[in-house]
């Protein structure tokens, strides 16, 4: 069942939305080489706190940690620890927060402490620009089989791989609500979900660089990794569709 927000609602996620991208803003530019994943979740949690909020992810039955940080092959749910990051990791950053009774969510994915090759460039780019451009097709009228398509043709255009087990999600009360929100269309355009004003979704571009098969990390609670352990990363961005427009909230 999918919740539809009031505007009250709406203006209270934007207010977490808020508070979510100074904690990212904040929290990003202090990951260097040398640090590990715990020192990155502490320093989150601090930050959230510090603007009177909470974390997310803590409300996950069973889940302890303020962040996913999930490094190179990893793709979600990778849990804190005390791994060191090294110059050229690849790392991912999930995070949400939760203000007023409702959740954001957010995640990017980036190069520790350089730039990275050109392939490794060119593979986070093509994720976060094409991010960029699918929100732009949010709005009212418009189907969210029309996202998931424009995800799916751009990302496997390039030559990447979606990892279908993994999507977007709507958001709100709950992290994760009713509409998912695949990166792929797995049925006609017109049978899916047609947005409308109050919808709250994350939407959420998985991918790797070399296979669309993913498993369970040995000996890591939580983590998921690809398959074949080549590259993956994560863009997120929470968004509310109102009547004119649609907002992104982090």
């Amino acid at each position: 069942m999918i919740h539809l927000k009031t505007q009250q609602e709406i203006d209270w996620m934007k207010e977490g939305g808020k508070i979510l991208s100074e904690v990212v803003d904040e929290l990003l530019p202090s990951i260097e080489p040398g640090m590990t994943t715990n020192e990155i979740d502490i320093r989150a949690e601090k930050m959230i706190q510090a603007r009177g909020a909470q974390s997310s992810f803590k409300r996950v039955k069973g889940y302890r940690w303020t962040t996913c940080l999930p490094v190179n092959e990893q793709t979600v749910h990778t849990p804190p620890s005390e791994r060191k990051l090294k110059k050229g990791d690849v790392l991912t950053v999930d995070i949400g927060v939760y203000h007023h009774a409702l959740h954001t969510d957010y995640a990017t994915t980036f190069v520790v402490g350089e730039e990275g090759d050109a392939k490794t460039q060119a593979f986070l780019k093509k994720g976060k620009n094409t991010l960029e451009a699918a929100l732009k097709k949010v709005k009212t009228g418009e189907r969210l089989g029309t996202i998931s398509g424009y995800i799916e043709q751009e990302m496997t255009g390039a030559g990447y791989f979606i990892l279908k087990e993994l999507t977007g999600h709507g958001i709100g009360k709950e992290l994760h609500e009713d509409p998912y929100v695949p990166n792929y269309l797995d049925e006609p355009v017109e049978k899916t979900y047609k947005i409308q004003p109050g919808l709250t979704i994350a939407v959420e571009i998985i991918y790797s660089m070399g296979t669309g098969q993913i498993k369970y990390e040995p000996n890591v609670e939580w983590s998921i990794i690809t398959k074949d352990r080549s590259l993956s990363a994560c863009f997120e961005h929470s968004i509310a569709v109102e009547e004119e427009k649609t907002f992104i909230l982090a």
